[in-house]
């Protein structure tokens, strides 16, 4: 900020300011960083052993870099992350197009003012805020959206001949002089205009219309790429990965566990939905759990990726569900139940790409299959494993359960149960009480209708049990109570 009072050339110069290249300043920025112990890109999880230390080589060797992974794996947040590690504010030439370093001007405008004012050029200071840039790679961007081309109505106004470099309207590039310019899904970025970034990436300079014009461009590039890109719309051209310092390789969460303080971190709830809303912890594990499963189905393109925003709309599409279920009961409050996860499938069918098998089943159905292999995968983590062949008449830890279903011939769960009704209908299954008593009993109290749920569906993945779905909610009998009825 005593910097910022700087604000004539002559001043700056007495301040003892040097110039420094915007990729050693990064590393500076970083080194102090890393010495100081602090967290060098905050908000990015998950990373911490993998991507993270090969950024930081890659910024510390002064590299540009290629960020290369499937969606959803944090590429731009990486990348506008990087601002962090900029200097405050720098100075520049008011009034250049190109940010110019007071005393390493670059343009025929800074150089022309300084001589014209000398020490008296006025200066002024540009926030680290301001030194990002981001293009999308589309098909329709050319050579003079990113470096710039001539400028037939600047050539009119001033009056002057097409020969002069003034007519010139700088791009996309030499505006982030100094300045971190990402380009995201550069193989969607045309072959030909790709060659364009040859000359900038090697020798810092840009070449207009056959302008013997030398502008050495200091700029951080970060490129994003996903290698599906590089068999469905485009690839990145040989040559310009080979100017390309370091290419990076980004990852999905490892463990549920980061997956959720990632979700966590990113969902977007109201004072109201937070006040309204209880979320057992096993209710997140299950949502994350089903992105996981998404990643390994048979039905879903694993090249393609899934989305780390699968977890993040599926969990805001969670609480919404349960809240209107809570609105139109005329209750205040309300605990998610296993229910309200058909009201993530709008999420999920939206995020997955399907392969043909999975088209054929439906992008619906492949939703509440990926549901439930979420629940029969957590299962064994809470309770005794479930065996697929048991002696006949050995009891084990369901069989007061199935016994209960086969006696009482089942029960319906309502999606518009009251909360009263929701957990009095429970209770009247004692031997799912009695199941928890014996292997959660420690488990917490809100959690535990949830936990409820998660038994019978559970039995039911495991083929013990059936679920029918009908219009307003699900009828729970023993296995075979369909067959017997038939007879």
């Amino acid at each position: 900020m005593i910097m910022k009072e700087i604000k004539t050339l002559g001043e700056l110069k007495k301040s003892g300011y040097q110039p420094k290249n915007i990729k050693d300043e990064l590393r500076t920025n970083l080194r102090n960083k890393i010495k100081a112990g602090e967290t060098t890109f905050e908000g990015v999880h998950g990373f911490e052993n993998t991507v993270i230390p090969e950024l930081e080589r890659a910024i510390l060797s002064r590299h540009n870099i290629n960020l290369l992974g499937l969606r959803g794996q944090a590429k731009t947040r990486l990348a506008r992350k990087m601002i962090e590690l900029l200097d405050e504010y720098i100075p520049v030439v008011e009034g250049s197009e190109i940010n110019d370093d007071p005393l390493d001007p670059i343009s025929r405008f800074a150089k022309e003012l300084i001589t014209e004012k000398g020490d008296k050029t006025p200066i002024s200071w540009l926030h680290r805020s301001e030194r990002f840039y981001e293009k999308l790679a589309t098909p329709d961007v050319t050579v003079a959206d990113l470096i710039g081309d001539v400028d037939p109505i600047k050539a009119a106004n001033l009056k002057l001949s097409y020969a002069d470099e003034r007519v010139i309207h700088f791009g996309m590039i030499p505006r982030a002089h100094r300045c971190i310019f990402v380009i995201n899904e550069l193989p969607d970025l045309q072959a030909r205009i790709q060659v364009a970034l040859f000359n900038i990436l090697q020798e810092g300079d840009i070449q207009i219309r056959g302008f013997k014009l030398r502008l050495p461009i200091d700029v951080q590039f970060i490129f994003t790429a996903n290698p599906e890109d590089y068999t469905n719309r485009g690839s990145i051209v040989t040559p310009l990965k080979d100017r390309i310092g370091s290419q990076i390789l980004t990852h999905y969460p490892e463990t549920i566990a980061i997956a959720k303080t990632i979700t966590a971190q990113e969902v977007k709830f109201d004072k109201d939905q937070q006040e309204m809303v209880y979320v057992p912890s096993l209710a997140e594990d299950v949502l994350e759990q089903i992105v996981f499963e998404a990643r390994e189905s048979e039905f879903v393109d694993v090249k393609s990726g899934v989305s780390a925003r699968l977890s993040i709309t599926a969990y805001e599409n969670l609480i919404s569900a349960a809240e209107r279920r809570a609105l139109l009961a005329g209750e205040e409050k309300t605990i998610v139940r296993l229910s309200d996860f058909m009201g993530i499938i709008p999420a999920i069918t939206g995020k997955v790409e399907l392969v043909y098998e999975g088209e054929q089943e439906g992008a619906a159905t492949v939703a509440q299959y990926l549901i439930g292999d979420a629940i029969k995968t957590l299962f064994p983590n809470y309770f005794p494993k479930i065996e697929k062949l048991e002696h006949e008449n050995e009891k084990n830890a369901y069989s007061e359960l199935l016994e209960w279903f086969f006696t009482e011939s089942g029960f319906e769960l309502q999606d518009d149960f009251t909360n009263s009704v929701y957990q009095n209908t429970l209770n009247e299954v004692k031997p799912l009480e009695n199941i928890i008593q014996k292997y959660q009993p420690e488990f917490a109290k809100e959690d535990k209708y949830f936990l409820k749920e998660f038994i019978l569906w559970g039995l039911v993945e495991h083929e013990k049990l059936s679920k029918n779905r009908f219009q307003k909610g699900y009828e729970y009998k023993d296995l075979y109570s369909n067959f017997i009825n038939k007879l």
